[in-house]
């Protein structure tokens, strides 16, 4: 196949005027995403439950010159790929990139999961991210840059106590990833993943009780010795969206500083 020549502009001015939808986009790695887009020139889309939150961001942006677009929706309902994209289609025409980043994590023995929590991850972490692809990939067909991100995580590739669904869920992501990079390859789609370790979020607030002590057992288990930060994350994920990548698919990149590779 040949690259595209759109592609021929490098680095995240390749990126300008790209409309990407980002799930997960009210805080984290996914806000982060969104404003380094918006940086780079392109129109992220912001998709989050929190619409408020998502609209002071949209008009932070627009305060300084960045343009950006807010789309309110629950991913854990069935509906809520289709009215995310249908909602991006009808306000831009387009859809060019699309990062899933949206999940649900929570640390628990195999004792005190319900069938409630367990379906909720199944259906935040793995079913919306399929069916956001599949809504969106006849558009992203068309477009220059046509390109997937999925967010997994190192807990996908690691047994670590309390995660047997969360990582059930990323290591579901990472297959996810190759198998769609296979299935779209001859529409020119790409479909690449992250696999981000510790990162500096709110989401550690969910497990931990005391944070500080949180994030020094975290350093430990990360060879670099630190946890990371979500700008660390945010600049791949870019990289995999723009032109850069031009001939990568089906990759899951680790930026965990090593902790897939610790002893």
């Amino acid at each position: 196949m040949e690259v595209r020549d759109d592609q021929c502009v490098t680095g995240v001015d390749g990126l300008r005027d790209a409309v990407v939808i980002v799930t997960g986009a009210s805080d984290g790695i996914g806000l982060e995403t969104a404003r380094q887009l918006a940086a780079a020139g392109a129109i992220p889309v912001l998709v989050a439950r929190r619409g408020e939150l998502l609209m002071a961001e949209v008009q932070s942006l627009a305060a300084q010159g960045e343009m950006a677009y807010a789309v309110e929706s629950d991913l854990g309902h069935v509906d809520a790929p289709a009215h995310v994209v249908d909602a991006v289609v009808t306000r831009f025409g387009r859809v060019d990139g699309l990062v899933n980043n949206a999940a649900i994590v929570r640390h628990l023995p195999l004792t005190q999961w319900t069938s409630d929590l367990f379906d909720a991850h199944i259906a935040v972490n793995l079913r919306a991210p399929f069916f956001l692809v599949q809504q969106a990939a006849p558009h992203l067909a068309t477009s220059a840059w046509g390109s997937v991100v999925n967010v997994s995580s190192s807990s996908g590739a690691l047994h670590l106590k309390g995660q047997s669904v969360y990582g059930m869920t990323k290591a579901g992501v990472d297959y996810l990833t190759r198998t769609l990079a296979g299935e779209l390859a001859d529409t020119g789609v790409r479909v690449n993943g992250v696999a981000p370790g510790p990162i500096d979020t709110a989401i550690h607030l969910s497990w931990a009780d005391d944070i500080d002590a949180a994030y020094r057992w975290l350093a430990e288990q990360v060879p670099l010795g630190r946890i990371g930060s979500t700008r660390e994350v945010a600049a791949m994920i870019l990289f995999l969206l723009g032109p850069d990548s031009s001939f990568i698919t089906g990759a899951v990149v680790p930026v965990d500083g090593g902790q897939v590779v610790r002893p």
